[in-house]
């Protein structure tokens, strides 16, 4: 069993930070990609924020300069640190990760429940 569990979301002013987390638990061996992912009510679910165990990232145009993506490895944890917010990044956010049981599985995505970010003044 996985799961991944997020926390940080909340109400923030236009222009204001939060930070989002994200715990992964369970029978992991290890965990290629994590990211973050976001949904806004009658929109598709769109990338936000990915990186690899290695660091590599890669972010939309949309929240490029505006938003960091972290890891901790050993701990299994990624960080979404949002910067200079605009009610158009309203959504409901989810956490995922690229992750294998064993050496000999294939990665597979697991998401966590999501937790809702509100820009609005």
């Amino acid at each position: 069993q996985v799961q991944l569990v997020e926390s940080g979301g909340g109400l923030v002013q236009p222009g204001g930070s939060l930070r989002l987390s994200c715990a992964a638990s369970g029978s992991i061996f290890s965990i290629y990609v994590m990211g973050w992912y976001r949904q806004a009510p009658g929109k598709r679910r769109e990338l936000v924020a990915a990186i690899t165990s290695g660091g590599d990232t890669n972010y939309p145009d949309s929240v490029k300069g505006r938003f960091t993506v972290s890891r901790d490895n050993a701990a299994n944890l990624v960080y979404l640190q949002m910067n200079s917010l605009k009610p158009e990044d309203t959504a409901v956010y989810y956490c995922y990760a690229d992750l294998r049981f064993n050496s000999y599985s294939s990665y597979r995505d697991y998401w966590g429940q999501g937790t809702q970010v509100t820009v609005s003044s």
